[in-house]
């Protein structure tokens, strides 16, 4: 069995946040792998089913990004899930918008999302498929120092129609990556994908 996850906050004030990039992924599979995420459990959203004759349990963490690993950790142990089989979707400052990086036992590069899974699990040996949605331009239109404030104003708001252009097809690239994690070893995926 494999657990995708999707990070983001729940709501709808938030659903196209550039930081819900995570949860917007999932609901792609869900959509795409014909899975409901129709249960409530470990504090998420979960769906189960079948695909590429693998078992998978897609889940979105309901705590708010900050706290995943209150959700993620459970979810864990109750499925039984080795770090190798869980898989986390989330955003990256840090990458060009668009751009996509697959990576294993990385640390949480700032996102505090993945610090807390890295917490709650003990361990930051798990894959994780990073989607770039950029640093926003500090005062001024320059890439200097930012403060805190203005990166989650930024990451809290949503795509812009341009961003949204670059994004949107990145989504199934995702979906593809995801699928490719179903059925291959994770250094294979990250050897496509990367």
């Amino acid at each position: 069995m494999k657990l995708i996850v999707g990070l983001g906050n729940p709501g709808q004030v938030y659903a196209h946040n550039r930081h819900n990039i995570g949860f917007i992924c999932l609901k792609y599979l869900a959509r795409t792998w014909g899975i409901k995420l129709d249960k409530k459990q470990g504090k998420a959203r979960t769906g189960r089913g079948e695909v590429a004759g693998t078992e998978v349990v897609l889940a979105g963490p309901q705590t708010y990004m900050n706290l995943s690993g209150e959700s993620v950790g459970p979810l864990v142990r109750k499925f039984d899930i080795e770090l190798d089989d869980l898989l986390v979707i989330h955003d990256d400052l840090d990458l060009p918008l668009g751009k996509i990086r697959i990576s294993r036992g990385s640390s949480s590069g700032g996102h505090k999302g993945v610090g807390s899974i890295i917490n709650a699990l003990g361990s930051r040996d798990f894959p994780r498929l990073r989607i770039g949605i950029g640093r926003p331009l500090a005062p001024g239109g320059g890439h200097g120092e930012m403060i805190e404030s203005d990166i989650v104003r930024y990451v809290l708001s949503d795509f812009t129609g341009a961003e949204e252009a670059v994004i949107n097809p990145v989504i199934a690239v995702v979906g593809e990556a995801a699928l490719c994690f179903l059925i291959e070893d994770i250094s294979r995926v990250m050897n496509r994908y990367n």
